[in-house]
């Protein structure tokens, strides 16, 4: 059988202002029509600038130093522009990491894919129409003459993805890229993401290549398993092999740090015995206003019935899809919006119905940690302004004392105190996530919203800043309230679980007992869907 990509010694280097960096360092392997491959690594791996090359979209500050890029048959290692253009496409698909930057939200679903189609077939293309609606089906998207007319924004995340997928198979290559395909989807939407990935892999005899950080995608879809660090591939073979029995420290180091795989951390247990609630919900219900149509729903309910408590030191974890309400439960917690029904207290205190400056005084203690730590810090603040910022905010300390303040801050999130005078782009995503928690910590508040604070962040990382906030919950007493799809995450942080699905709890318990005997089918589905389940059970 003819190889479909065959890289040779590939080196790739980056040319900036006079320095360079190797991105990718002698690296081998090899693709058969038909066979899935994960390139598995962490961020500055090279894994990305793999598939920049074998795309023909390296960067202009880019250079292919050695080595041989072959894809089906033609070496592109030094090609022109047109030739790397004709293979794009027709040859080799993409699938991009996020749908919301790769569309274009001013064109409908429909006018995007047959652009693809048009490229494939040319402008006089009698069947582009009935072509769409065909890849739109085939993706698995219901209802899709009406999806077809819609605009990027209408429709949800595993939706978005969908589409980009009907874009790369518009057309008709022999291998598809997929560049973390699923990394900021519900576990859910993102098991069905793959699961279509496969079938249409094995239905069309095309290859597919998986860009990820995610071990559990790896093990679960892949057929062989590249393993990358630093520009160099520290170990290949078969994914079951490599994944269960890992040759190298590296692999081995990033299987334990995976929490699909590694050894899962219990939060240590809390007696709440006769401890009044830091925050309660009681039979809280929220519901939206929806624009008028004739005909339609007035408005749209978020949430329904749910009542919950969290006691100081405890973890209490929200799960559920995009849409159960846990967004919204948040908002409501941190006074942003008001529930219709209910009453939400706060150390005893009524908070439903308070304003803005009433609720001020409380905001000393409770705040949020955001899931992206980039879009969380403003790009133009120092790591010392952005820290410091809320007891500038509520006049609390001066001088000498808040430069102290910001040092004590960046010791607690084990950052060294030379990092206060750096931009956020000048740190990596786990330093910007410590910048982000330390910056929460500054008032020194009761409790800590987290909203997904480790999901864009490779699982080296991620078992870095989890064990910081067993740490700081053990240290400072400050009680979390965690909002996660991944469940491998709450397992190990969580003491107490409620599960929503579509504003309604299904499940509620405690920690262990949720997630080792799940009663409801919907828990029981969330954890069937994490990644790593195939090779944990085998």
């Amino acid at each position: 059988m003819s190889r479909l990509i065959d890289v040779k010694d590939l080196r790739v280097s980056y040319h900036s202002a006079g320095r360079v960096t190797e991105a990718v360092r002698g690296v081998s392997f090899h693709l058969e029509p038909g066979e899935t491959l994960a390139i598995v690594g962490e961020s500055g791996s090279g894994k990305t600038t793999i598939a920049s090359a074998l795309l023909g979209l390296l960067p202009l500050t880019a250079r292919i130093d050695d080595g041989n890029l072959v894809v089906s048959g033609q070496d592109i290692s030094h090609a022109s522009d047109k030739v790397k253009q004709q293979l794009r496409g027709r040859v080799v698909g993409l699938v991009p990491q996020d749908p919301m930057v790769s569309l274009n939200p001013t064109l409908s679903i429909g006018k995007q894919i047959g652009e693809s189609l048009i490229l494939r077939h040319g402008r006089r293309y009698p069947g582009l129409d009935a072509d769409v609606l065909e890849l739109l089906e085939q993706v698995g998207i219901d209802n899709p003459a009406l999806r077809a007319v819609q605009y990027p924004h209408e429709l949800s995340g595993g939706m978005r993805q969908r589409v980009l997928i009907a874009i790369a198979l518009a057309g008709e290559p022999k291998l598809i890229i997929a560049d973390e395909p699923t990394s900021a989807l519900d576990v859910t939407v993102q098991k069905r993401i793959l699961d279509h990935l496969e079938q249409l892999v094995k239905a069309r005899g095309i290859a597919l290549v998986i860009i990820t950080h995610d071990l559990g995608v790896a093990a679960d879809r892949a057929d062989r398993v590249l393993v990358m660090r630093n520009g160099e591939v520290v170990e290949t073979g078969a994914a079951r092999e490599v994944l269960s029995a890992p040759s190298h420290a590296y692999t081995r180091d990033l299987l334990a740090a995976a929490p699909a795989f590694g050894k899962t951390h219990r939060p240590v247990p809390v007696d709440i015995r006769g401890a009044q609630p830091l925050l309660s919900f009681e039979d809280v219900g929220k519901d939206f206003r929806l624009p008028r149509h004739a005909g339609a729903q007035q408005s749209f309910q978020a949430l329904q019935g749910l009542s919950l408590n969290v006691y100081p030191r405890q973890t209490l974890a929200i799960v559920g899809e995009s849409g159960s309400g846990k967004s919204t439960s948040l908002r409501i917690a941190l006074g942003l919006d008001h529930p219709s029904r209910g009453r939400v207290r706060f150390d005893g205190q009524d908070i439903g119905g308070l304003s803005w400056k009433q609720f001020r005084p409380l905001r000393q203690r409770m705040q949020l940690v955001q899931q992206n730590p980039f879009a969380a810090l403003d790009p133009r603040f120092s790591i010392y302004q952005s820290v410091v910022e809320p007891l500038v905010s509520f006049g609390l300390l001066k001088g000498r004392e808040l430069e102290q303040a910001a040092r004590q801050l960046m010791d607690q999130v084990q950052l060294p105190a030379s990092y206060l005078d750096r931009l956020p782009r000048e740190l990596s995503g786990g330093q910007r996530q410590r910048v982000a928690i330390a910056r929460a910590l500054a008032l020194k508040p009761d409790l800590l919203l987290l909203d997904e604070p480790v999901s864009a962040l490779d699982v080296s990382v991620q078992a870095q800043i989890l064990d910081l906030l067993r740490e700081l919950q053990a240290e400072l007493g400050v009680a979390y309230v965690l909002v996660s799809h991944d469940l491998a995450v709450v397992a190990s942080l969580a003491h107490e679980v409620v599960v929503l699905r579509q504003g309604q709890v299904v499940e509620q318990g405690s920690a262990q007992e949720v997630l080792e005997r799940p009663q409801d089918r919907y828990t029981r589905e969330l954890l069937e869907a994490v990644p790593g389940r195939r090779l944990a059970v085998a």
